[in-house]
């Protein structure tokens, strides 16, 4: 049977179209995937993500542990109220699963995938040396995003300070962190609290005009953002190298999981790369369809029609030495796409170029 968050029958009482995601019994949408999108990129919208793992490190030997595990340095974050977005990696240079890691008061937060919380959990478990303190935490997420949100969420909530956080900056008070983070290439907060009290603030939130969104919107606003999926983007075979995501790996001298693995990969020389696809004839771009390009073929990780840009779109693995025009094999016929470099949408408005 499906897990519930704290906020399940909220959105079944909503008519929300429930689907299973990850074990979780999650909102697909309330009817609109569409006008979701539109809110959130217009407006502001706001997204259940309790199904998220929440992992407290709250001893002063979590600094070292993440310092091994987690391919970015958390020492980054300096002093407490930062967040920094990484990678933990395997010993071959795959990647496990992707996290933000928040520097608190007193130790670290990390929140990692649905997806990947039974393989995080006995990763952190095998790679304990340190004999960290590792604790899950039951908790309430939810995700408020869109370029009114951040002014919404204030006035509804009461918090002050929020709209003079920085990106990828966090503050705390009375068991909620509400940190200036999120999944959709708007501004916005991802706020985590205890679970009793989500369902007021959902609704608080709604009544201020926030609208509802589900996984399906979600979807589309982080493909067009340009970001990654575990599971689909990357994985356990693909190294950040080849998952646009080398901006992640800090090589400054430190010896991190999977370093080994990615130094060589790096020598050798990167044959692939993560990159994007726009499709503006008709048609759906999907993943594991075959890309054609004078380099070789490749294959889409991702790929969605873009509420947004009125056309598919998509992130495909190819060869790095490919660019301009491709084709991609959809039903047996071959349809012309751009190599584009992502994203493709910032703040509701087109930001990819055309190839030269």
């Amino acid at each position: 049977m499906s897990r519930q968050t704290a906020l399940h029958a909220t959105h079944v009482a909503a008519g929300a179209r429930m689907v299973d995601f990850a074990g979780w019994d999650m909102p697909l949408n309330y009817g609109s995937q569409i006008e979701e999108h539109n809110a959130v990129r217009s407006s502001a919208g706001m997204f259940d993500v309790s199904h998220m793992t929440v992992i407290d490190l709250p001893d002063d030997s979590g600094r070292s542990f993440l310092r091994r595990l987690v391919a970015n340095d958390v020492d980054k974050l300096g002093e407490p109220g930062r967040a920094l977005y990484g990678v933990l990696l395997n010993h071959e240079g795959g990647v496990v699963d992707d996290l933000i890691v928040y520097r608190r008061a007193k130790g670290y937060r990390v929140v990692v995938n649905a997806g990947t919380r039974e393989k995080v959990l006995a990763w952190f478990a095998d790679n304990n040396a340190e004999g960290t303190a590792i604790l899950e935490r039951d908790l309430a997420m939810i995700a408020v995003q869109g370029p009114d949100a951040v002014a919404r969420f204030e006035s509804t909530a009461g918090t002050a300070g929020v709209s003079a956080l920085e990106p990828f900056s966090m503050q705390e008070a009375g068991g909620t962190m509400i940190a200036r983070t999120g999944y959709t290439g708007e501004d916005g907060v991802e706020v985590i609290l205890p679970g009793d009290e989500a369902v007021s603030l959902w609704r608080s939130l709604q009544a201020a005009g926030v609208v509802p969104a589900g996984l399906a919107a979600r979807d589309t606003l982080r493909l067009e953002a340009g970001l990654n999926l575990y599971g689909q983007d990357m994985d356990d075979t693909t190294s950040p190298l080849v998952s646009n995501l080398a901006w992640t790996v800090d090589w400054a001298p430190r010896d991190f999981i999977g370093r080994a693995a990615i130094e060589t990969e790096r020598e050798a020389g990167i044959s692939q790369k993560l990159t994007g696809l726009v499709m503006e004839g008709r048609g759906v771009l999907r993943h594991g369809q075959t890309v054609i390009t004078t380099e070789g073929d490749g294959t889409i990780t991702s790929g969605v029609y873009s509420p947004t840009l009125g056309y598919a779109i998509a992130l495909a693995r190819l060869p790095r030495a490919a660019g301009g025009s491709a084709e991609v094999e959809i039903r047996g016929r071959n349809h012309p796409v751009k190599i584009v470099r992502p994203p493709f949408v910032r703040h509701g408005k087109r930001v990819y170029k055309d190839p030269r």
